[in-house]
């Protein structure tokens, strides 16, 4: 049963890369042929849950992180009204650390993300690789040309149900508070996905996973799982917290009438106050915890907090909305799916009125993911 299903998914892809190309010409042969030949060998790798399981090669701690994954994938659908389906039903090992590398870019005094547009799938707010020298590579075009550029290493990616999505190695080992958000994040696309609307979907999959994950923990009656997720929601609140306040300061100097070169040096202040701050809050809040030194480690600029913005900017007016439901996510999914009905306009006067947000600097968009595929960045 195996073989044929996993052709079926192979043909179904190589199709899409066909009318691709016929769409739009032989420059853009070489980037949908890496996009193809990498979901190709992603799917190839993919066995049933079921089978790595049964086999005696499989890790003892592989088996049992497995397991885990099977466990929440069930409360996914059983619990929290998510599809049910293939996707992470099985695992890969892609014997590398990131799924993805995504590239993001930005004018250097601007929190607007530039677009790429494909054809078929429309505009993205990043360029996607399977090879990270692939990305690397753009990324040095792009930072040659004076744009602010980041490299994304990206653990999971959601083709939204056009194809069964597996469990893959650069997350199965995750923290359990971790591994559960990203499968509830990802099946969450899968029941509403606007396009060309990065925002609201990243905006309302957060939402979800957060209410998932809390809904897990407490389902496992874990005191040492409670804490470990306590603690990490406190931190993200902190972080976020911390990135919202720069990404007013970068908004305010860029929408300022000073010079150029005077908003670029205000623009490196306000960088280092960046670093400056994490470093306070890891003293004072969260007691000396380096968890997020590495995070911080790499350098900040407009393209790194503006993909991190999608992911957040709307969490708030989601949440209110479930409140409003009273928690009945069926009930909520359709009113989300009422609002993606709407215009984009329509749509963030009701978010905002749900959830204003002071001194509101979330990311216009022209931020676009092409379909099939979402990218899933932490």
């Amino acid at each position: 049963m195996i073989a044929p299903t996993r052709g079926l998914r192979c043909a179904g892809a190589g199709a899409l890369l066909v009318l691709a190309l016929a769409a739009g010409g032989c420059s853009i042969v070489p980037y949908y042929s890496q996009a193809i030949t990498g979901e190709l060998a992603l799917l190839s790798a993919a066995r049933p849950v079921s089978d790595w399981l049964a086999d005696p090669a499989t890790p003892t701690d592989l088996k049992q992180r497995l397991e885990l994954a099977r466990r929440i994938r069930t409360f996914a659908s059983q619990e929290l009204a998510l599809p049910d389906n293939r996707s992470y039903t099985e695992y890969a090992d892609l014997h590398r650390s990131s799924a993805v590398w995504n590239v993001f870019a930005t004018p250097e005094l601007s929190l607007e993300l530039k677009t790429w547009c494909y054809p078929l799938f429309g505009c993205a707010a990043y360029r996607g690789y399977f090879h990270q020298q692939d990305a690397e590579a753009m990324a040095a075009t792009l930072t040659a040309s004076g744009l602010d550029v980041y490299v994304a290493p990206v653990p999971a990616y959601s083709t939204l149900g056009w194809l069964p999505d597996p469990l893959l190695n650069t997350f199965i080992r995750w923290p359990e508070p971790e591994l559960a958000r990203l499968i509830f994040h990802e099946l969450a696309h899968q029941v509403v996905y606007v396009r060309d609307d990065t925002r609201f979907n990243e905006s309302f999959a957060t939402a979800v996973e957060r209410e998932g994950v809390a809904r897990w923990v407490a389902a496992r009656n874990d005191p040492a799982l409670r804490e470990q997720f306590e603690q990490q929601r406190a931190r993200q609140a902190d972080l976020l917290e911390l990135l919202q306040r720069t990404r007013q300061e970068l908004q305010a100097v860029y929408a300022g009438a000073a010079p150029p070169a005077q908003r670029r040096d205000q623009k490196v202040v306000i960088l280092e106050q960046l670093q400056a701050r994490y470093r306070m809050l890891r003293e004072q809040r969260l007691g000396g915890f380096d968890g997020l030194d590495e995070f911080f480690r790499l350098p900040w600029n407009n393209a790194r907090l503006a993909a991190m913005a999608a992911y957040q900017d709307d969490v708030p007016a989601f949440e209110a909305l479930l409140a409003r439901e009273h928690g009945d996510l069926r009930r909520f999914f359709l009113e989300v799916k009422k609002l993606a009905a709407l215009t984009p306009e329509e749509r963030d006067a009701r978010l905002r009125a749900l959830a204003p947000i002071p001194g509101d600097t979330r990311i216009r968009a022209t931020m676009r993911v092409p379909q099939p595929f979402a990218a899933h960045t932490p």
